[in-house]
């Protein structure tokens, strides 16, 4: 079976348009290349395919339990900043009986060190029933989906080194700014985006690649919840927004997007927008890619289905939160968070789950082999390093090739030393040593070839 073109994903019937027959070769460089990034797969042949991946659940780390938080608190924001890790959410309550509110919204703040053990620090800056000893961390306009994040903008001045966007009235989003994280106000008493509907976790963030800023917010297109972006150079003048725009996929209702720049690669973009199902009010996140941020490829499967444990099921009970980190004490592996419980009992929960690094989607085959050639790129570097993992009687191999497809001396497919095990950055050993030092600069194409195994990612390197 080949594809030259569009590929079944495994986790449901789903179509991807790929690249190919691009241009002009696709700059790699020292870059890592995935296999969620569509501009650089030519083929899929054989049993080969592409395979979305699920994270594995951990521990429950937060339980929005305090007077003030309760069952509808939501809208988690978690970042690493240095040493610490950060969370914001929206605390409120939803009394099933009386079908109201029990409390006023408020934004709370938790503090880790390892990502996994959470404090509410007593931050004495708002009054709640009168007392100050809370972990509200804002009050007022913005509270119901206040969503900070420190902004790396070299040019940043420091009293607005944390921002926050939010919605509020006049109808619209409103810019925050903090020097710490904790104290926070207005950077104007005007919105700066009014086109939309912001009733979500609306986002912004600056983007290291682009050098600008990125914001995602919610609106609706032909009656269905949608996803808009624009780009701003100062954070506060930001063009009339437009909706994203994706590959082959049904219309269906996308919530929040959780949308950030990928660390690892940071000219991809990935996201885990909330799909919404309307029949029985209960939400799931997907997985979705970019390189332009504006063209989003979106897989179809859930990735924390609603049988993920536990309490998913419910209204809205099933949100990934805006966060990807990796903790001090699990190396190789990816944190991401989401929430369950909502409108259950006492105090809506936030869970832990981990990726694999670079796991979310990989090159995958069972026992009939398969093979995926890539477009034409340029690297930069003399190794080749493969994220990978094969299981009973599988190997991965992987051919160089030039722009015609001919393969380059010494390193062909059977030149190779077969890859076999489970590792993160294993290096391709081929007979020739040096050829990719000799090649390094001009077009090549890669062709792999698969069995019982898994491709994360891949990158060249210079020699250690």
């Amino acid at each position: 079976m080949r594809m030259t073109v569009k590929a079944l994903l495994v986790l449901g019937v789903f179509s991807i348009s790929f690249a190919a027959g691009a241009d002009e070769p696709v700059k790699l460089g020292t870059t890592r290349g995935l296999f969620f990034d569509p501009l650089l797969i030519q083929k899929i042949e054989g049993g080969a395919s592409l395979k979305a991946h699920h994270p594995e659940p951990q521990e429950v780390v937060l339980k929005a339990d305090r007077p003030w938080e309760g069952n509808t608190s939501a809208y988690f924001t978690i970042f690493q900043d240095g040493e610490l890790f950060r969370m914001y959410y929206r605390g409120s309550h939803f009394d099933e009986t009386t079908r109201k509110a029990t409390h006023r919204e408020v934004t709370c703040y938790a503090e880790s060190k390892d990502g996994i053990h959470w404090t509410k620090p007593e931050l004495g800056l708002f009054e709640f029933e009168g007392s100050k000893q809370n972990n509200i961390v804002w009050d007022g306009m913005g509270t119901h989906c206040f969503a900070p994040f420190k902004d790396e903008n070299p040019a940043c001045p420091p009293e607005a080194r944390y921002k926050a966007i939010s919605a509020g009235k006049p109808h619209g989003l409103y810019a925050f700014q903090s020097a710490d994280g904790v104290r926070w106000r207005l950077m104007r008493e005007t919105p700066i985006i009014t086109s939309g509907a912001f009733d979500s976790q609306n986002l912004a963030f600056w983007d290291p690649h682009i050098k600008k800023y990125r914001e995602y917010h919610r609106g609706f297109r032909d009656g269905v919840r949608d996803i808009m972006t624009s780009i701003s150079d100062d954070f506060l003048t930001w063009p009339e927004p437009q909706f994203l725009r994706y590959n082959d996929v049904p219309k269906e209702h996308l919530y929040t997007n959780a949308i950030r720049p990928y660390f690892r690669a940071p000219h991809l973009l990935i996201g885990f927008p909330t799909r919404f199902l309307p029949a029985k009010e209960q939400v799931e996140p997907i997985f979705m890619s970019s390189r332009d941020g504006e063209m989003f490829h979106r897989w179809p499967d859930a990735v924390i289905p609603q049988t993920a444990p536990e309490d998913r099921d419910g209204n809205r009970s099933n949100y990934m939160t805006w966060g990807l980190v990796q903790l001090p004490a699990d190396q190789g592996r990816l944190s991401v968070y989401a929430t369950e419980a909502y409108y259950t009992g006492p105090a809506s929960r936030v869970r832990r789950f981990t990726f694999r690094e670079d796991g979310f989607v990989s090159l995958h085959a069972n026992d009939e082999p398969g093979e995926l050639t890539t477009v034409p790129f340029v690297f930069a570097g003399e190794d080749l390093t493969v994220n990978f993992a094969t299981r009973e009687g599988g190997e991965v191999r992987v051919e160089v090739q030039d722009i015609h497809g001919t393969p380059i001396d010494g390193c062909a497919l059977d030149d190779g030393q077969p890859l076999v095990g489970d590792a993160l950055n294993q290096n391709v050993i081929w007979k020739s040593d040096g050829a990719l030092a000799a090649i390094q600069g001009r077009p090549v194409r890669l062709r792999w070839r698969v069995k019982n195994a898994d491709v994360y990612s891949f990158q060249f390197r210079e020699a250690n």
